[in-house]
């Protein structure tokens, strides 16, 4: 991919995160269902415009490898949002305050992929048997969630930096106007909760991308497409939080899809990995070639039907529930 591809990319980047930052910055608000389904539609019908784009100028092969990788990206980005309404709640955050938190733990989300990126494009341009680790660590994860089963709150755990961070910093006990700092009757400045705050959301999407950058891996070697996938899963990520709201406590079937689609990539990595071997205790070095490849339309197939099948499995579940267990009647 040339430079100025990658430059032009990077400035429409920066130009959608000023326009998210002056919308916030000029109106802290909690939008509306209508807002945010208007901005999830845009950055959706945006995805789906860049797969055309990268369609005409470069064929199905790589327009295929986008949506796959977009559409892997964005249901594990679902995910993720269970943990910040969890961390959310934990830290009883203003509705009027979380969009600021989620832009910046966005954009931290943005430069850290970014590097995750970059080291594994490296790391696979060089060493063909990382596949073999890549591999291992998603079918290692996707056994992990089958084991956690439903998320709950118990999936968020204060790690050593929020620990830290909460121990050692003059916090104070309001959020104030919505800054990281505000300015005490007596003159002295401290951080407000929302510093706090971002650093969770912050260190828990590093974690979160410890999965997601192997797996987008198992299906576009492009470090482009891996990038623009990510920025695309990512953007909308903000009006998502909103729009889904507590649709995401019905989602209870979402990890063992979620298990299913990364065991599935994590497998076609090792067959990939078996393909290109270069490992000597292994055929002798040469490649293993009677193992099967799986293709890019194939890879769509299962992990949209997958998802799928585990999407309704869910809302059926909630709705049998829900006429099993009914509210109680209220009385005036």
């Amino acid at each position: 991919m040339s430079a100025w591809v990658w430059i032009a990319t990077l400035v429409a980047l920066v130009a959608v995160l000023a326009v998210d930052l002056l919308i916030i910055g000029r109106r802290p608000h909690e939008p509306s269902v209508k807002e945010s389904s208007r901005w999830v539609a845009l950055y959706v019908g945006l995805a789906v415009a860049f797969g055309v784009g990268v369609w005409i100028t470069a064929g199905g092969r790589y327009a295929g490898e986008f949506y796959t990788g977009w559409l892997t990206e964005y249901s594990l980005s679902v995910d993720n949002l269970f943990v910040f309404v969890i961390i959310m709640g934990r830290f009883a955050v203003p509705r009027q305050f979380q969009q600021k938190v989620l832009l910046i733990g966005i954009v931290l989300a943005l430069l850290m992929r970014g590097l995750f990126i970059a080291a594994g494009a490296a790391l696979i341009s060089q060493f063909s048997w990382v596949f073999y680790i890549f591999g291992a660590f998603l079918v290692y994860t996707a056994i992990n969630l089958l084991k956690e089963g439903q998320n709950d709150e118990d999936d968020f755990k204060e790690n050593i930096l929020i620990r830290w961070s909460k121990k050692l910093l003059p916090v104070s006990s309001s959020f104030g106007d919505g800054r990281m700092t505000v300015l005490t009757q007596t003159g002295k400045r401290l951080f407000t909760p929302l510093l706090i705050v971002t650093i969770a959301i912050g260190t828990t999407d590093l974690l979160f991308a410890l999965d997601s950058i192997p797996a987008i891996f198992g299906i576009t070697k492009e470090p482009y497409l891996v990038f623009t996938a990510n920025i695309f899963a990512l953007m909308g990520l903000r009006q998502l939080y909103f729009l889904l709201g507590g649709l995401l406590e019905r989602l209870v079937y979402l990890n063992y899809g979620l298990a299913a689609v990364l065991a599935f990539i994590g497998v076609k990595l090792f067959l990939e990995a078996l393909h290109t071997n270069s490992l000597s205790f292994i055929n002798g070095g040469d490649g293993v070639h009677w193992a099967p490849e799986i293709p890019i339309w194939l890879s769509l197939l299962v992990i949209i039907g997958t998802l799928g099948i585990a999407t309704v499995a869910s809302l059926a579940k909630s709705a049998r529930d829900k006429k099993r267990d009914p509210q109680p009647a209220q009385h005036p």
